[in-house]
């Protein structure tokens, strides 16, 4: 690892089994990255990631659909979610990806507090 980067695959991320059929490549950790929470997670077919909110953590939360097609929940709203989708969730909204597909689907999820202090600059 170099000092102020660190470059690595996601294949190379620490990883852990879950429940749903899924398995959390750990990118936070693996990159040493502190300032906001993210990880890659793979679902097999007929899994699904734990529904959950973020309301305890005050988290707004981006999923990405990195390969394969899911379908996002929000609250009691499905959405297809094919290669290339993103996803924002308030804290407060229930959220899952489900893989009703025959192949597993990589998801990238990231979490920051609402409350970090970011400030979008001027022109976006």
């Amino acid at each position: 690892m170099s000092e102020g980067y660190t470059v690595k695959s996601w294949q190379d991320f620490d990883a852990m089994e879950g429940s749903g059929g899924c398995t959390w490549h750990l990118a936070r950790k693996s990159l040493g990255a502190d300032a906001f929470g993210f990880n890659v997670v793979e679902i097999e077919p007929g899994g699904e990631l734990p529904a959950h909110n973020e309301s305890a953590s005050g988290q707004e939360e981006v999923f990405v659909v990195l390969e394969g097609e899911g379908t996002i929940v929000a609250d009691d709203s499905e959405h297809p979610a094919p290669t290339g989708t993103f996803v924002r969730y308030g804290q407060a909204v229930r959220r899952t990806v489900r893989n009703d597909s025959d192949t597993a689907i990589r998801v990238l999820l990231i979490g920051v507090p609402e409350t970090s202090g970011y400030e979008p600059p001027p022109w976006a």
